[in-house]
């Protein structure tokens, strides 16, 4: 490089300066370092001790991490495909040409800007077996509701269904590519006879699959990763029915003090997002249609 180059080079890297310190200091270094003490016996009150892969030993023979992953696995089968199916619903009415369409936008946007704990709050109120809104209203009907959050059977249901309440943001972005179908083929479709729930099936979805398999990673990697509300709610109960994964990792890191056991629950959790998210990938070749392909 001639001096010139070399003074635009010096120059970029001091415009990003403040973001290449901000990610090595917050996240490079941490992650190294939780991939090293994943390999100790670390307390953090005491040096971190080098034991190899004892704590990834321990994690297959740990029932408790096998009962919060499968508790975490069990929600996610519940969660994400009802909030892909609720967004996807409501950006389709949301997208129609009404009267008071951005009103409407505007109510379905707003709960996902409420914060997590105010939510849990109020869906802790909600779910209330005597007072709450959902078992008087069940009333009215002559329909006993069940104990929401302290029946094993019902809480994971539960935390499911209020997990539709934050679905705003992900309709916005279908939203967005359901503004950028083009209109010319949803006419041709419809001279050429099609109703409308061909038209949806064979045009509207193919046109904004990109979209749709966004999402899907997103929820995988969101659903994965679900803490703040159960923590909140039910604490993992009742009878660890709503215990997960992640909040079993806080308790190894910060309750325990076995840091090096929650590192490598981190990773094994990375793991996990990462092969889910790669199936995702691989089997969007057979339904991802990137330009009208």
């Amino acid at each position: 490089m001639n001096r010139r180059d070399r003074t635009q080079l010096f120059k970029g890297l001091g415009f990003l300066s403040p973001w290449l310190v901000g990610f090595s200091v917050f996240t490079l270094v941490p992650v190294v370092l939780s991939l090293y003490y994943s390999l100790c016996d670390y307390s953090l009150l005491q040096p971190p001790l080098y034991v190899g892969l004892n704590n990834y030993r321990d994690l297959m023979a740990d029932p408790i991490f096998w009962k919060a992953l499968v508790n975490t696995f069990y929600y996610a089968l519940m969660a994400l495909p009802a909030g892909m199916l609720v967004s996807l619903g409501l950006a389709l009415l949301l997208n129609a040409d009404i009267r008071g369409q951005a009103i409407y936008r505007t109510i379905i946007f707003l709960p996902s800007l409420v914060p997590a704990v105010a939510s849990a709050m109020l869906w802790l109120w909600l779910f209330n077996a005597k007072l709450g809104l959902i078992n008087t209203m069940l009333g009215w009907v002559g329909i006993e509701g069940p104990g929401w959050l302290t029946t094993p059977e019902w809480a994971m249901p539960a935390l499911a269904f209020m997990s539709l309440w934050g679905v705003g943001h992900t309709v916005v972005i279908y939203l967005a590519g359901l503004q950028d179908v083009p209109r010319e083929l949803q006419e041709a479709a419809e001279i050429d006879g099609a109703r409308a729930w061909h038209r949806l099936w064979r045009v509207t979805i193919p046109m904004i699959s990109p979209v749709i398999f966004f999402n899907l990673v997103m929820a995988i990697i969101g659903t994965l990763q679900v803490f703040s509300s159960p923590y909140i709610m039910t604490g993992g109960g009742p009878t660890r029915a709503t215990y997960f994964f992640t909040m079993y990792l806080y308790d190894n890191a910060f309750t325990y003090l076995k840091m090096g056991y929650a590192s490598a629950m981190a990773w094994v959790q990375l793991l996990i997002i990462l092969a889910l998210t790669g199936l995702a990938f691989w089997s969007s070749r057979r339904w991802v249609h990137y330009g009208g392909r």
